[in-house]
């Protein structure tokens, strides 16, 4: 595999360009000489929405998310301009792994609703983010579309830019492959809070009666040890038994996290069903105080049954206290992603209305690329990821774990971008590699955005966009105390443009209005909730 990071031509650079173009023409001239066939294909932006560019396994290889540029010629151009000589990053590039997890965001409305605020360190702002629904164009296939848009905001030379990825629609329920599913149920003593343990049951009830006749369940427990309840079942004539081993289901003592984890997979494991979808679905508070509750070292040890088998974990948040954290890296490392369940509203939405996308698959190993043109970007900054950040060498390295996605999935990453006095031409180019979830053969998209493409004001972009800009500023004023000062603080993150939370909830309820959406009007109440506490 051949990886090829590709500095914009400009003439009349400064050396070290014109040395990394001559290396970049020697490099493509050998490539020809041994007779591989490299291509690179791009759209000119034709909408500002962004474009999109279709690469696949056979010259992905020719397709660099290009960009990066020495932060010494930065440093020039800033100097030559007058711009503070607070240093931009080191490179012009952005890697990170997928990630569509919502828990954050969920337990956050959670804890508004009880009248408090949330540690801010429990903030992840992507999963505010990525909570809403988005209209992205869709692909046919497995995979990816790209769209890069963004928009001015009122702080001189600030803009958000938005990549928005989408995997295709979700089959119905008739068409998705079979799932084999192991049901890993925290019975420990934390789970006797009132209410805790029976939505539990009441979540695995219902998604045992949306599951079909050919998927197969399995039930495993855990408090200071763990069992197996039930072993893979298929469903067909047999729900009953299923519901009766759900029913049965009392809280006993401590949490032994590690022990549910390992012995869930070894469940997995013994019930694999070639051709299905093999996954783990935790649900738990995930306060551990027994035994391991390192993520690393508790899917290390299951590590095999992950790698080989593709067994994917789901990771179901429930309580009023919850260990955040720990769910949310054992998905991370686990190859899967966690959502939060506060009541039965959210039980239906996540076991019944997102059933396939919580359980199916539409790409492997997914990692995502942006590179900032230097020409046009004097800085950038991604909000949130932190725990997703990969290696810019690493992004076609398909021995890196990236993000498992399912259908029906948007996946969204917002930048602050501070372009250069008098900007003109292209911004950005995002692109996203994913292992196809069958064959496992790497694929890539891409999109670009032109600064002339950018929306003029952030409060007149499409509706989709100032919502996700709202949930953006939501969690930067969680994160950062409410902070309307409005310039970019990398060391709080404090966003560009965040007009504070009265004004922000203005907007929210606004667009609640405009666009008729429950999600939103969610949002909204949850700013109104957090600016009464601030």
């Amino acid at each position: 595999m051949q990886r090829h990071r590709t500095p914009p031509s400009r003439p009349d650079g400064p050396p070290h360009r014109r040395t990394r173009r001559r290396l970049h023409t020697a490099l493509l001239a050998l490539t020809a000489t041994s007779g591989l066939l490299l291509t690179a294909c791009s759209a000119s932006d034709t909408s500002s929405s962004g474009s999109s560019d279709h690469s696949d396994s056979h010259h992905s290889a020719g397709l660099p998310a290009p960009g990066p540029a020495g932060s010494a010629a930065a440093g020039e151009n800033r100097r030559a301009t007058g711009e503070p000589t607070r240093s931009p990053s080191t490179d012009y590039l952005s890697t990170f792994a997928l990630d569509v997890d919502t828990a954050s965001y969920g337990y956050a409305r959670r804890v508004l609703d009880e009248g408090r605020l949330p540690d801010p360190s429990d903030v992840r702002p992507e999963e505010f983010i990525n909570s809403f629904r988005q209209d992205y164009e869709r692909p046919d296939g497995n995979g990816f579309t790209v769209t890069v848009d963004g928009a001015r905001t009122d702080r001189p030379r600030w803009s958000l830019v938005r990549v928005g990825l989408a995997t295709r629609a979700a089959e119905s329920d008739d068409e998705r492959p079979p799932a084999a599913l192991t049901f890993v149920v925290d019975v420990s003593g934390s789970m006797q809070e009132i209410g805790r343990l029976d939505l539990a049951k009441r979540s695995l009830d219902t998604m045992t009666d949306k599951l079909r006749d050919d998927d197969s369940v399995a039930l495993v427990t855990f408090s200071d040890e763990a069992k197996t309840v039930l072993p893979m079942t298929r469903l067909g004539d047999h729900r009953g038994r299923v519901h009766d081993a759900i029913d049965s289901l009392e809280t006993e003592d401590s949490t032994n996290l590690g022990a549910g984890v390992e012995t869930g997979y070894a469940t997995a494991t013994e019930g694999l069903r070639k051709g299905a979808t093999n996954r783990v679905v935790l649900i738990s508070d995930g306060l551990a105080n027994t035994g391991d509750t390192d993520a690393d070292s508790i899917l290390e040890r299951v590590a095999h049954e992950r790698r080989d088998h593709g067994i994917t974990l789901f990771g179901v948040g429930v309580g009023s206290d919850y260990g955040d954290a720990l769910m949310e890296r054992l998905a991370d490392k686990g190859d899967g992603h966690t959502a939060y369940v506060g009541g039965d509203a959210d039980a239906r939405k996540v076991f019944v209305d997102q059933l396939p996308q919580n359980i199916d698959l539409a790409a492997r190993d997914a990692k995502a690329q942006v590179a900032f043109d230097p020409e046009t970007v004097a800085e950038f900054h991604l909000v949130g990821y932190e725990d997703r950040k990969v290696a810019d060498d690493d992004f076609r390295d398909d021995n890196v774990d990236g993000g498992e996605v399912g259908p029906g999935h948007t996946v969204t990453a917002l930048y602050a971008v501070r372009t250069r006095p008098g900007a003109d031409g292209h911004l950005a180019t995002a692109s996203v590699r994913w292992l196809d979830p069958d064959t496992r053969s790497p694929h890539e998209e891409s999109g670009q955005l032109e600064t002339g493409a950018l929306h003029g004001d952030l409060w007149e972009a499409p509706k989709s966009f100032q919502v996700t800009a709202v949930a953006a500023y939501f969690a930067d004023s969680l994160r950062t105390g409410d902070d309307r000062s409005g310039e970019l603080d990398t060391k709080t993150g404090s966003l560009p443009g965040n007009p504070g939370l009265d004004q922000l909830g203005e907007r929210a309820h606004a667009l609640a209005d405009q666009t008729d959406d429950t999600d939103v009007q969610h949002l909204a109440d949850a700013i109104d909730e957090a600016s009464l506490m601030k």
